[in-house]
């Protein structure tokens, strides 16, 4: 596979027992995009949201989204106030996406896809334990710790996404 950690995050919290809660093809997530040749490796994208530092050269046809935080900003600590902002501008991205699937990728799929994962499946009502081991499917360094800190900083994702319409967030992924 030329996109490190590339899924399709419905499929695969159906797989961890969370039903219905995200059809297929509405949430994909991956890392870096530079040695994808073809949009059907990444599932046919329709809007790319691109979360680290640099552009991507190939958009494959699909819209796209530049919502990236530096380097220096540790991105499991969700109570900082940069990380919440940029939290809510990836809400924001998705929740406006033009085209379904949205694929939110960064460099290696991991961190700061983890984190915005995490986020959206929070909005969507998903249990933690599934929230936690869907991150836990990356490959690289991932802990359980990281993400839960991140989880613990959402609390309710209501007041965490002050700048994005949760109801409009939840209507847009779920619909097929």
């Amino acid at each position: 596979m030329s996109c490190v950690n590339f899924r399709d995050v419905g499929e695969w919290i159906a797989l961890l027992g969370a039903e219905n809660l995200l059809p297929a093809r509405r949430l994909l997530r991956g890392g870096k995009l530079d040695a994808v040749r073809e949009a059907a490796e990444i599932g046919h994208p329709g809007t790319i949201v691109n979360l680290r530092q640099g552009p991507d050269r190939h958009t494959f046809g699909a819209e796209y989204r530049h919502v990236s935080i530096p380097n220096s900003y540790e991105k499991y600590d969700t109570t900082d106030a940069t990380v919440r902002r940029w939290l809510n501008a990836v809400a924001q991205a998705v929740c406006e996406a033009p085209a379904f699937p949205v694929m939110l990728h960064c460099t290696s799929g991991k961190d700061r896809t983890g984190v915005a994962v995490a986020l959206l499946l929070t909005a969507l009502g998903a249990p933690r334990a599934i929230i936690v081991e869907e991150y836990l499917l990356s490959d690289g360094e991932v802990e359980r710790a990281w993400i839960e800190r991140a989880l613990d900083g959402i609390g309710d994702v209501r007041r965490y996404l002050a700048r994005v319409d949760v109801q409009r967030l939840r209507e847009r992924l779920r619909s097929v």
